[in-house]
């Protein structure tokens, strides 16, 4: 490919800024570094997938990649600028004739990359949390498609994948083609099963314009925060998704680079502010689809330094076809409020690879509320015997969701009336799983310091105070002798043993 124009730009702008410019090169674009902004210039080249073979449509997607990432990162986004000049002595911006333009931004270190804060393992896993429920917030705010567009059709979906596995067939490497084989069966497979799934998602909203390339490296930790940037804006059908085909590519990014504990801990958080247990269903299909579409992707820009390791994403994705042996099960959480229940909760998730979903988030829910909101201070009783009633419910809902999808559950909450808890044992043998009891035991004294100190800091979804502390230990009603067969007892004065929990969970499983 000629490099006349890119290699110009670069001396130019080491002359005006007097430093080095750094060269970073994707297959579709070079991006020219200088200290302190970033000057993307698309490469002019036709692919199945985009077409970037006119100044005039490298000036269109520029255009749109301005448009589409400020909804993401608006404080990395400046403009587009005009390329003038001649191939042998262009400049950026100034009059005379254009022939070509840059996507102007903001530079960024290389190290702030949520990829390099990962393979370094520099990464706050609460950094996690907060993205999940940005991304969250952004999904419900982006415009719905409409069925008729045809945008997130069944078909569409399965063609989507088999055109990622015709172009992995034509990088040649035959050493790949029984794995493509078996994966093409599988993905037509589930082509099938999910159909109806895939129908109900497209008319019920879940398709919109989402960012489209969210993996790892296009991720950014700037001002404390993860910020997505970089999404897709050359082809409408690659962004115009399901919202859980964006969330799979971030997670099973982190699921190929050996993380799936906090692939779990940022759907988890996602699921919060979302509430698209249903979207369960569809979830490993896309995690397999995106998998592929990283695999081309690394197949087809540079190759790495010598050294440099890659995720095997062709490995991650026949993994994920492959359902765990332990298969779906049911774990419901037991204590007074202050217990650590959704604290061991948290840290489970993460080790099983298992789905939460909470009762403090879920009430809420109910009644339009995040799960930060007060209703005490909005005037609203969300306690009450009728609300408590919808409220699991609900939680059975959701559970029932993320059986079918075949994840281990993890309902958090009191449970502290025997009936709740049956109830969740009948959903259990209803699919046949096994049911477990997390039981989560704490002092009374270790319990009202807990209650206290999270009341204060009002940074937990439960509102369960002091008052509600002093009323359960009145009424609550124990466990019997068949669920205390059924309970893993755990006490959280001391630092939990998350691993034979995890273990124990497991061999319940084997063993029923």
């Amino acid at each position: 490919m000629d490099t006349t124009l890119v290699n110009a730009l670069r001396e130019q702008l080491q002359r005006e800024t007097g430093q080095p410019v750094a060269l970073v090169e994707t297959h579709i674009s070079w991006v020219l570094l200088t200290r302190t902004q970033a000057f993307k210039l698309k490469k002019p080249v036709s692919l199945p997938f985009l077409d970037f073979g006119s100044v005039e449509a490298r000036k269109h997607f520029c255009e749109e990649e301005l448009r589409l990432n400020r909804r993401f990162a608006p404080s990395l986004y400046i403009d587009v600028a005009p390329v003038c000049g001649t191939r042998e002595s262009p400049r950026i911006g100034g009059a005379g004739t254009v022939i070509d333009h840059v996507v102007r931004m903001l530079r960024f270190p290389d190290s702030s990359l949520l990829r390099n804060l990962l393979v370094e393992d520099r990464l706050q896993p609460a950094l996690l949390d907060g993205f999940a429920q940005r991304l969250a917030a952004l999904h419900v705010a982006a415009e719905q498609a409409t069925p008729v567009s045809g945008f997130g059709s069944p078909d569409s979906i399965v063609r989507a994948a088999t055109d990622v596995l015709a172009a992995l067939r034509a990088q040649g490497d035959d050493s790949r083609l029984a794995t493509l084989a078996a994966l093409d069966t599988w993905i037509r497979e589930q082509g099938q099963v999910l159909r109806m799934a895939w129908i109900a998602r497209q008319q019920g909203g879940s398709i919109r314009e989402c960012h489209g390339d969210l993996h790892t490296a296009n991720v950014v930790l700037v001002d404390g925060a993860l910020m997505p940037f970089d999404c897709i804006e050359f082809d409408p059908a690659l962004r115009w998704i399901d919202v859980m085909s964006d969330l799979a590519f971030l997670t099973v990014d982190l699921k190929a680079h050996g993380r799936d504990d906090l692939a779990f801990r940022f759907l988890d958080a996602w699921m919060q502010h979302s509430g698209d247990y249903p979207g369960l269903q569809v979830w490993r299909f896309y995690e397999v689809y995106r998998a592929l579409v990283r695999a081309m992707a690394t197949g087809l820009g540079p190759r790495p330094p010598d050294g440099e390791a890659r995720p095997d994403y062709l490995a991650c994705a026949t993994r994920l076809t492959t359902q765990p042996e332990e298969g779906a099960r049911l774990m419901i959480t037991h204590g007074l409020s202050g217990s650590g229940k959704s604290s061991v909760a948290l840290q489970l998730l993460c080790a099983a690879g298992a789905v939460r979903v909470r009762s403090d988030v879920e009430r809420k829910r109910l009644y339009g509320l995040d799960p930060l909101a007060r209703s005490v201070a909005l005037g609203l009783d969300i306690y009450s015997a009728q609300a408590t009633r919808q409220t699991f419910e609900r939680l059975r809902a959701c559970a029932r969701d993320a059986l079918l999808a075949g994840y281990p559950v993890i309902v958090d909450a009191a449970f502290l009336r025997g009936a709740e808890r049956r109830s969740f044992e009948a959903l259990a043998a209803e699919f046949r799983v096994p049911f477990t009891i997390l039981d989560c035991r704490a002092t009374p004294a270790t319990l009202r310091r807990r209650v206290a100190e999270r009341d204060a800091a009002g940074t937990d979804a439960s509102e369960a105070g002091l008052a509600v502390l002093e009323r359960q230990f009145e009424w609550q009603d124990p466990l019997e002798a068949d669920e205390r067969a059924l309970a893993i007892e755990v006490s959280t004065e001391d630092t939990v043993d998350i691993a034979l929990v995890a273990a124990r969970w497991r061999a319940a499983t084997a063993s029923r």
